[in-house]
């Protein structure tokens, strides 16, 4: 693969080549790692910037709906909308539908979007392993909005925080009861709550679902990235296409307010380190698949399994005579 001419197709916009360098990165194989690794630091300060927008929500809120009736908005603009999908992978057979583009018929036909599905291979965190890679490779494409659907929501379904600009948490009308055990952590990183479905029956019940969660974020403490009113509840209904403006106008004003104040570039400058520093611990784990490490660990396992010796010390052996810790 000729790296130079993948780059520069990337750069002209070429939506072919921008699917091709998707997949080059999400490849496991070694030599496709050397490839993406030089296809990326090729890329780098093509000075190419997007709005990066992170989205969550339990199954069944209406994520793809809602991201297909904003995104048709957006390229209604004069806007190019990047959407990277993540779908749930099996943990058994490590397999995924990857049914969300099948899901945005309307917005897969547009030709101002871009949508990829990607597998979670069991990757924690809501997000696929490469997906902050793909975003890179987004923006050098040309795209001005992407947008980042999670698998789900969770404690450990918030990493699309660490690569996003805004973060949306979707909330379905008098969902209240299910998500009493992650909204605590979620809604604390979420910068704009939407209430989907506000429309026909469930209109008035999505309006005291918006007031009640508009309630509950004024109770948490103040973020130094929020001005004031934010972080914020609206209700939208993307069946009806209302509210996607008003929604649109909110993520355009904090999205500026931060640029001012200076927190827009921190973020993505912390945001940068904190990935650094997880492929770093990346690269250590793969380390113990490759021999030798992966011999002498399965048998320390071994003794360790005998009673010959303690899972602390069999440890302590495989890091100071394999990883020299």
């Amino acid at each position: 693969m000729d790296i130079q001419e993948l780059s520069e197709r990337i750069l002209a916009g070429e939506r072919r080549a921008l699917a091709r360098a998707i997949t080059l990165v999400e490849s496991q194989r070694e030599d496709h790692r050397v490839q993406a690794a030089g296809l990326l630091e090729r890329l780098r300060g093509h000075g190419r910037e997007a709005l990066r927008i992170g989205l969550s929500g339990t199954p069944g809120v209406g994520k793809s709906t809602f991201i297909e009736a904003f995104g048709c908005m957006l390229t209604g603009l004069g806007m190019k909308v990047a959407v990277l999908a993540v779908d749930p992978s099996s943990a058994r057979s490590g397999g995924s539908i990857l049914g969300d583009k099948t899901r945005m018929e309307r917005l897969a036909r547009d030709p101002g979007a871009f949508i990829r599905p990607s597998p979670s291979q069991s990757q924690l965190g809501g997000v696929a392993r490469r997906t902050r890679e793909a975003i890179d490779l987004c923006e050098a494409a040309g795209f001005d909005v992407v947008l980042i659907e999670t698998v789900g929501v969770g404690q450990s379904e918030t990493m699309v925080a660490e690569m996003s600009d805004l973060f949306l948490l979707l909330l379905a009308p008098a969902g209240g009861d299910e998500l009493q055990g992650v909204k605590r952590g979620i809604m604390e990183m979420a910068d704009i709550l939407l209430v989907n479905k506000a429309d026909g029956d469930l209109k008035t019940t999505a309006m005291r679902t918006c007031a009640d969660y508009a309630g509950a974020l004024r109770l948490l403490r103040k973020r130094p990235q929020d001005p004031e009113g934010f972080p914020k509840a609206l209700t939208v209904s993307a069946i009806e296409e209302n509210g996607l403006e008003k929604a649109w106008e909110e993520m355009q004003a904090l999205a500026q307010w931060r640029r001012a104040q200076g927190h827009f570039t921190a973020r993505r400058a912390a945001q940068a380190r904190y990935w650094f520093e997880a492929e770093v611990r990346e690269a250590l784990l793969a380390r113990l698949k490759r021999e030798p490490v992966k011999g002498a660990m399965t048998a320390l396992a071994g003794q360790v399994e005998n009673g010959d010796l303690s899972a602390t010390a069999a440890a302590d052996q495989l890091m100071r005579e394999y990883l020299m810790v």
